[in-house]
């Protein structure tokens, strides 16, 4: 069985034979290519295993190699684009909760909590210190890193459900890491979708999907994949079939590229960058950079 979490894969998969109600669609940011995904109904989703939803895919340069140069505000810009034409307008008036998924202790499952240190908190900054500070253009948003079930004890799904209830947030962002088909997508695309999140799908450890109908309230998920699942490495390969080189063995092994750490903390910079350029999009990049050395 081929795995993905990433629809612009799902769709070139399924693409010589897709129903009505599943489109594509193609732009550029510069050299920023920007691919979406915009499933109109569940019963269409199905044909690709993707509930109903946008699905926008930013492919960057790898960031085995860095997010400093050409292309990298580009790319910023285009991930904070795409998510703001997703986030309600409420956002200037209520708060957004920022939610990181994910085990810091995996590295390929680490980059949710790695971009959630990134992304500046405000809910705490009253609106007279605000004044004070000069800091009127900052909307108000939280920031926690849930951890895992076998950490914390609390499913995650739980745990947001709860702090969405006390604080009434106008959407909530939850950053995951995803699983790919293709090598090639590893530590250099983006997905954005604003149709859920299923924690743990990354590394194969699934658990209660996240979205509006369990939190009451605009869920948007941003991944970017670590891991290939080895099972489906050998049915691209060798067709699907044992005797051509495919194992039971395979099925329960995930590959990650060997500069999986350094591939994490650039996505998070990149990823969290993006994040604060659509929540507060007054605020420069270089603002953004200082507020948080």
């Amino acid at each position: 069985m081929i795995r993905t979490d990433l629809a612009c894969e799902a769709y070139e998969l399924h693409k010589n034979a897709l129903p009505d109600g599943i489109r594509q669609e193609e732009c550029f940011y510069g050299e920023i290519r920007v691919v979406s995904v915009v499933i109109e109904n569940d019963d269409a989703g199905r044909y690709i295993g993707k509930p109903a939803g946008k699905y926008v895919t930013v492919e960057t340069a790898s960031f085995a190699k860095g997010t400093v140069g050409e292309g990298t505000e580009e790319a910023v810009e285009a991930i904070a684009l795409q998510l703001k034409e997703m986030l309600p307008k409420e956002i200037e008036r209520e708060t957004v909760l920022v939610a990181g998924l994910g085990n810091r202790d995996i590295t390929p499952d680490a980059l949710g909590p790695k971009t959630a240190e990134k992304v500046l908190s405000t809910r705490h900054i009253g609106e007279e210190l605000k004044k004070e500070m000069g800091l009127e253009q900052f909307n108000s948003v939280a920031v926690i890193a849930t951890g895992v079930l076998a950490q914390t004890g609390v499913e995650t799904g739980e745990l947001i459900g709860a702090v969405t209830e006390k604080i009434q947030p106008a959407a909530v962002i939850v950053i995951d890491a995803l699983a790919a088909m293709e090598v090639s997508r590893l530590g250099r695309t983006v997905q954005i979708s604003d149709s859920g999140i299923v924690p743990g799908s990354g590394v194969f450890n699934s658990r209660k999907k996240i979205d509006e109908k369990l939190l009451g309230t605009k869920v948007i998920s941003i991944g970017v994949p670590t891991v290939v699942d080895a099972a489906t490495l050998v049915q691209e390969f060798c067709d699907g079939t044992k005797e051509k080189g495919g194992s039971e063995k395979t099925e329960k092994m995930m590959i990650t590229p060997r500069e999986i750490d350094v591939i994490i903390e650039r996505a998070a910079d990149m990823v969290a960058m993006g994040i604060n350029r659509a929540l507060h999009p007054e605020v420069t990049t270089e603002d953004f950079r200082f507020l948080m050395s």
